[in-house]
């Protein structure tokens, strides 16, 4: 608990630099360290609270649903792709990779770009991961296309990091499947995004979402921002992707 609180504390003392919902997302992932078993309650409360849901806010609009939120964040992320949530550019893209199979749809594409690079093409990560979706170098190698047909294969090309983010995703899902059982989180898109953050041995080896801070946390923050890309709360305008500049 003693940990939590200091989490806690230390994302609250960032809660200037951040969009209401990254917040709530960021706060939230601190109840999902040592389990799953509170995750929603204090998930949905602190997004309805931060984007005027509930007392904490008084933002303008309609207020967000919070039985929606609920729905959606415990569910698969098949909802409705809102395209006006990612950059422009990128829905056509994040569209057509949601629809490369029935288990990945393009509001779990969309919400794991979000939390892999913030949608910028141009991230590089400590392990040599380039563009949106962040692939390893040799998954990228091995599934990249010239999906935006300018004639060249690039992981900075972002329709052609988004696709290959989707057929990984899609193969992921294919080994994963016979460990779905019916544990709280521990269905196929769970797992299968625990398997993109942790590889799929890991998530075999403990038969479930591993039991570790970093897989647990990816996982939570991804499904917080499932409302986000189907329009269910509000949302800070979508990052501007920085390709060639």
């Amino acid at each position: 608990m003693g940990t939590a609180v200091k989490a806690g504390a230390a994302v609250g003392g960032l809660g200037c630099l951040m969009s209401p919902v990254a917040m709530a997302v960021a706060i939230s992932s601190v109840f999902v360290i040592g389990g799953f078993g509170v995750l929603f309650a204090p998930l949905i409360a602190l997004i309805l609270f931060f984007t005027g849901g509930g007392d904490g806010g008084g933002g303008a609009g309609k207020a967000p649903d919070p039985d929606r939120i609920s729905e959606i964040v415990q569910g698969d992320g098949s909802g409705e792709f809102d395209p006006k949530s990612v950059p422009e550019g990128m829905a056509d893209p994040i569209a057509e990779a949601g629809a490369l199979c029935p288990d990945i749809g393009p509001v779990v594409i969309a919400a794991q770009i979000d939390q892999e690079s913030g949608f910028q093409s141009n991230r590089t990560g400590p392990g040599g991961e380039q563009g949106v979706s962040q692939l390893p170098p040799d998954v990228f190698t091995r599934l990249g296309e010239d999906d935006d047909d300018n004639g060249e294969t690039s992981a900075l090309d972002s329709a052609d990091s988004i696709l290959a983010q989707g057929r990984f995703m899609c193969e992921l899902a294919d080994q994963i499947r016979p460990l779905v059982s019916a544990e709280p989180l521990s269905d196929l898109v769970s797992l299968t995004l625990a398997a993109y953050d942790a590889g799929p041995d890991a998530v075999r080896e403990a038969g479930r979402v591993p039991r570790t801070n970093a897989s647990q946390q990816y996982v939570l923050a991804i499904r917080a921002k499932f409302a986000i890309y189907e329009g269910a709360v509000p949302a800070s305008p979508p990052a501007q992707d920085t390709e060639g500049q």
